[in-house]
């Protein structure tokens, strides 16, 4: 007398975390173009991508990354590659483990003392993303060098959260997630933003205030 509902409720949850991963994850399904924002006073972030396959997406960003004391600025411009490395599927799970790398021209400018100096480098972007999400539960950790001759701005982040209650795929989900992220000479403090997350379908927004008081703004778009 069980079978029934299973076949029917298995299928459902499989919907909703594939839209769900989808929010989350670097890339949309394939075919599809993803576009995404993060924003606040010391890091702007925007790119574009478009899935090949449901593993592989290319795609262009455009970065601005801003010392706490302001004395250094960075602005990255460069063409992306995305990869699904792995996939776990669960009764009431998934994981995934993504590959996410860059090729681009970093424009600099350093002020210190009165001395102002600007240069231009290649950079390099390679990273991972390990993710682990139900419908309630969000986890995820991000490593990704930024590397240019001489110039080492690699960023790290973690983040976790949960749904305040269950809904169905096609409906808004809000969520509550705290994120702790730092780039490697550009802060010596660890960046830590509690946000408020609303999913629905192909979209996301989150807003909230770091622990420096300031703003952060992201949103996400699969179209």
């Amino acid at each position: 007398m069980f079978v029934k509902p299973l076949s029917v409720i298995m299928p459902c949850l499989a919907i909703l975390l594939s839209y769900q991963s989808t929010e989350a994850a670097p890339m949309g399904f394939s075919e599809s173009t993803m576009a995404m924002g993060d924003f606040n006073n010391n890091w702007r972030e925007a790119f574009i991508n478009y899935a090949i396959t449901p593993r592989d997406a290319f795609g262009v960003s455009a970065t601005y990354m801003r010392a706490d004391d302001k004395t250094k600025t960075r602005t990255l411009e460069e063409l992306t590659y995305t990869r699904l490395l792995k996939r776990w599927n669960m009764p009431h799970a998934q994981a995934n483990l993504w590959f996410m790398g860059g090729l681009g021209m970093l424009q600099g400018e350093d002020k210190q003392a009165g001395n102002d100096q600007s240069f231009d480098e290649i950079m390099v972007t390679p990273g991972v993303q390990f993710d682990y999400e139900t419908t309630r539960v969000y986890l995820a950790a991000t490593h990704r060098f930024y590397r240019a001759s001489d110039i080492n701005h690699d960023y790290s982040a973690v983040r976790a959260g949960f749904s305040f209650y269950e809904t169905e795929y096609d409906r808004t989900q809000p969520w509550f997630i705290v994120e702790a992220r730092n780039m490697n000479g550009l802060s010596e403090k660890i960046e830590i933003t509690p946000m408020l997350r609303f999913i629905n379908k192909n979209f996301f927004i989150e807003a909230g205030v770091n622990n420096s008081r300031e703003p952060r703004f992201n949103f996400m778009y699969i179209f």
